[in-house]
């Protein structure tokens, strides 16, 4: 579930609220019962691992196939 960040207009007060996506807003502020304004923060991404990049990709298993392929020469040699 994600945190919503809202702020009150009366006491200027930050509140942090843990809501489901399909939940109502928070309209009146718990300090106060000022009117609340959701805000917009920044979201913390951290990617760890490898996986994330073009040269991080695993290794395919292919690597005769391209280089005979490179080399104009094809894999069967029935002819």
């Amino acid at each position: 579930m994600p945190i919503y960040k809202y702020v009150c207009t009366v006491c200027e007060r930050e509140v942090e609220v843990l809501q489901k996506m399909s939940d109502e807003p928070l309209k009146y502020c718990p300090h106060c019962g000022g009117k609340l304004l959701k805000t917009i923060g920044s979201v913390g991404v951290v990617f760890k691992g490898s996986g994330f990049y073009v040269t991080d990709s695993r290794k395919s298993n292919n690597s005769e196939t391209v280089s005979s392929k490179s080399n104009g020469k094809s894999e069967k040699s029935d002819e």
